[in-house]
């Protein structure tokens, strides 16, 4: 093993102890890390209504208002009938028509005594999680503002969300944010196996540079609690060699990691490398979807069916201050990567993939 790995392997035990992680924490840094699926899960991990509600607010959503408990009952509404008419499942009374549809999320996270509740509650939580998504894309389709002006929206918020991370003493060095030019969107669809626009997640890409190793595990933190809704990473599309998953289970309690990691799904590996990049480049990288609150709607008399809310894909890239600077230098150098790229633009559109 190298030795910037059992260096980084000490640090990450040290920022894995000085770190106060919840269970929920670990789930949604794995599942970040990893480019897994909640719709894989089996159970939630929250504790209190506080932290709900931290979650819903990374979804632009605030059950304080109005049109927003309404657009959050009438999703529970329709996957709650989905659920019935389609596969035929029943629900208890105080589970089909629940007072506080936040409690949804307490009850999927529940632990020990009769499961019906709590399994019925993830079920129901993962058909709101496809709907959300799928009216939300309805609603994209139906407005007027563009792509671009989407993105500026975008960009004011994580601009504001940055400003708030370094407010609050995260040894942060650099973040910025860039958008792929023309060309490059091009010489992308090109050289990738998969030629359709609507599969470039990376137009617009955030890059975060920490002091040190053991500083990306709050800024990750940070990020899932307060940025980003955990639950629209994109699956398939993470790369991580910089921390290890298994790890975090460190900063958990015995009995709790023996209860929860012979339920935990497996998780995939490497699964958005970059084909480009050197063998030695070393990053945290992942797509999500990003919710963007529209400043108007279609019609705003109808906004509980679609709701405000439209999601953009953006990647994240994480880094070290050392391993940025070793990731510009050798194999690893940028003009190099373009160089390898064109190389496979050019091969392409003379003779076709896979031929020499």
């Amino acid at each position: 093993m190298r030795r910037d790995i059992l260096e980084l392997d000490t640090s990450l035990t040290r920022a894995i102890q000085d770190r106060q992680l919840t269970l929920h924490d670990v789930e949604a840094i794995r599942l970040l890390l990893s480019g897994s699926s909640v719709v894989d899960w089996q159970r939630l991990a929250f504790g209190t209504l506080d932290e709900v509600d931290e979650f819903l607010a990374t979804l632009r959503l605030d059950v304080s208002r109005g049109e927003d408990s309404e657009r959050l009952r009438y999703v529970f509404n329709e996957s709650v009938a989905y659920l019935e008419e389609q596969l035929q499942l029943r629900f208890p009374p105080t589970l089909r028509d629940p007072d506080d549809i936040r409690m949804l999320f307490l009850w999927a996270s529940q632990d020990g005594g009769f499961r019906r509740r709590q399994i019925l509650s993830c079920v129901i939580l993962k058909l709101m999680h496809v709907i959300q998504h799928m009216e939300a894309a309805d609603l994209k389709f139906r407005t007027a503002i563009s792509e671009a002006q989407l993105f500026d929206l975008a960009e004011d918020r994580l601009l504001e969300a940055a400003r708030a991370m370094q407010d609050s003493g995260l040894p942060i060095v650099a973040l910025y944010g860039s958008r792929k030019s023309r060309s490059s969107v091009i010489t992308k669809l090109l050289a990738k196996r998969e030629n359709i626009a609507a599969t470039v997640f990376d137009k617009l890409r955030y890059r975060i540079i920490v002091e040190k190793p053991e500083d990306l595990l709050p800024v990750l933190q940070h990020l899932t609690r307060k940025v980003l809704p955990f639950n629209y990473v994109i699956p398939g599309q993470s790369h991580n060699n910089l921390l290890d998953p298994a790890r975090l289970w460190d900063a958990l309690p015995a009995d709790v990691v023996a209860q929860h990691v012979e339920r935990a799904m497996p998780l995939t590996q490497e699964s958005g490398k970059n084909e480009f990049s050197g063998a030695n480049y070393r990053m945290i990288n992942f797509i999500a979807d990003y919710p963007v609150e529209l400043p108007t709607t279609p019609d705003d008399r109808f906004s509980f069916e679609l709701g405000r809310v439209v999601f953009l894909m953006i990647e994240f890239q994480l880094v070290d201050e050392e391993t940025a600077r070793r990731n510009e230098v050798g194999e690893n150098a940028h003009s190099l990567y373009k160089e390898r790229q064109y190389e496979e633009v050019a091969r392409r559109l003379k003779r076709g993939r896979g031929r020499r």
